[in-house]
């Protein structure tokens, strides 16, 4: 979805003409499969983290149009809505020096970020639902300029026969229960998003544990408990998302209804190529804009796979001599709190996923996937207090989990591949552990606040924004 189109509404004969495309280029994708063309020498990083625009009252300002013009980078790009944009990493070797390079090059961005939003008169903010952010601002006449989002929107609706969207999250202590015409709710979900460049050969085990790794994921990084003023779950971006763009697809093996937005239907038995056979026959065709590109560019399958919003999903891309590689992209942490927590948020999720793939059983083998499907849910709605089944049938709280399992095995599985310790254990035991024992998620601060001032969402975000300047790690924060 990152690529613009050329126009905004299609004919049956633009659909037509790119499911032709689409299964031929998925057809070239089973060659290289088959004839292992990919990249297969070092496994690479990257990442996405989207931001707000706000004012000096910390509500949202559309004027991310202006915003991009001033910081001209192709690493900063539009998101949905005009108050939020996208920071895109450049790739970088998996080794030990990945940490200080994260922490040095996401500092930059971000204060280059807050430099020109400055300028504007605005602030940039980076949280997984802007605490202040109201129903009434989610409107098309805040939809990005780009025709891909006006275009998406049209179709979403067109395929739903011009349904509304019905947005019902119940948490705790409230409960929300809102209509859109339009897919600008989803706008409100701002996340970061982990890249891991993978060889064939261990994709697939990497993929599964992927999945496994994402219900202590979206517990240890929630950071979005309320929506329009209502406290729903601790991660709330994971039902609103879900609904704001609900289209049904097709039925799995169990008869259950498989969504555009999806934690998926299986593990993978073998490679990543059943995922995009999945998308072949599975999902619809959404955005129809054909290109006179070479097939092997694979720009059909690409834009297709695109409109599917897997929390795990796999990618292709080419290098500058069109040399496949393979991607796992890690939708599941929201944005924030803080630089240092999106470091280690971003450690955690590749020490996790390696500690997982190198375990002797396979955890894939012991946790069905209907577990770990219904583990996610749980995590996102309870957080660290959320009661889950991990491998061999063992129920534990996920802050259990964490704190004798994962997080120490993920740390080991770094240091294993040359990490420096001392840097691993700044991140997995002095924010990560900390962050996990006291409970102080981003999440568990915002409710904190809360109960303490009252609904003061402006005042609360505004604090917010002083400790994320301050590059404070959220479980040191004051209330």
């Amino acid at each position: 979805m990152g690529s613009e189109i050329g126009h905004t509404s299609f004919s049956e004969s633009d659909f037509r003409r790119f499911r032709e495309h689409l299964r031929k280029e998925t057809g070239i994708l089973m060659e290289w499969f088959s004839d292992d063309r990919f990249e297969n020498d070092r496994e690479m990083s990257g990442f996405e983290l989207e931001g707000w625009l706000v004012d000096e009252n910390f509500l949202p300002v559309p004027r991310n149009r202006e915003f991009l013009e001033r910081m001209n980078s192709p690493l900063v790009v539009p998101e949905l809505s005009k108050y939020n944009f996208e920071i895109n990493a450049e790739p970088r070797p998996l080794d030990k020096n990945l940490p200080g390079h994260l922490h040095d090059s996401l500092t930059a961005l971000w204060r280059g970020c807050s430099s020109h939003a400055e300028a504007m008169g605005c602030r940039v903010l980076m949280t997984g639902i802007l605490p202040t952010i109201e129903d009434r601002m989610l409107t098309l006449d805040n939809i990005s300029a780009l025709q891909r989002y006006h275009a998406l929107n049209r179709e979403i609706l067109r395929s739903r026969k011009s349904r509304p969207l019905n947005i019902r999250i119940e948490g705790k202590r409230d409960r929300l229960n809102v209509t859109h015409n339009d897919v600008m709710a989803e706008a409100a979900t701002t996340s970061l998003q982990i890249h891991l460049q993978v060889s064939p050969g261990t994709a697939g085990r990497q993929y599964n544990a992927a999945q496994i790794v994402s219900a202590p994921m979206v517990a240890i990084a929630a950071n979005s408990p309320y929506l329009f003023g209502r406290e729903l779950w601790c991660e709330t971006r994971i039902p609103l998302f879900e609904q704001a763009v609900r289209l049904p697809s097709f039925r799995d093996k169990n008869g259950r209804t498989v969504f555009r937005v999806t934690f998926g239907r299986d593990y993978v038995r073998d490679s990543l190529m059943e995922l995009f056979l999945e998308n072949l026959d599975g999902f619809p065709v959404l955005l129809p804009a054909t290109c006179d590109e070479d097939a092997r560019r694979l720009c059909h399958l690409m834009l297709h796979n695109g409109t599917i919003w897997r929390w795990n999903r796999p990618l292709i891309g080419l290098n500058d001599a069109r040399k496949p590689h393979l991607r796992l992209e890690h939708r599941v942490p929201s944005a924030g709190p803080t630089v240092p927590d999106v470091v280690a948020n971003i450690l955690f999720f590749y020490g996790a996923v390696f500690y997982l793939q190198a375990r002797k059983n396979r955890p894939e083998t012991s946790l069905s996937f209907d577990n770990a499907r219904k583990n996610f849910y749980r995590a996102a709605k309870h957080g660290l207090d959320a009661r889950i089944v991990w491998t061999a049938g063992k129920t534990c709280t996920v802050r259990e989990l964490l704190e004798q399992e994962l997080l120490p095995g993920a740390a080991a599985a770094l240091c294993d591949r040359g990490f420096d310790p001392a840097e691993t254990a700044h991140y997995f035991q002095d924010i990560l552990t900390l962050r996990t024992t006291t409970g102080r998620t981003g999440s568990a601060w915002q409710k904190a606040f809360i109960e303490k001032h009252g609904p003061r969402f402006e005042e609360m975000t505004g604090v917010y924004h002083e400790n994320q300047n301050r590059q404070i790690p959220v479980h040191e924060w004051n209330i």
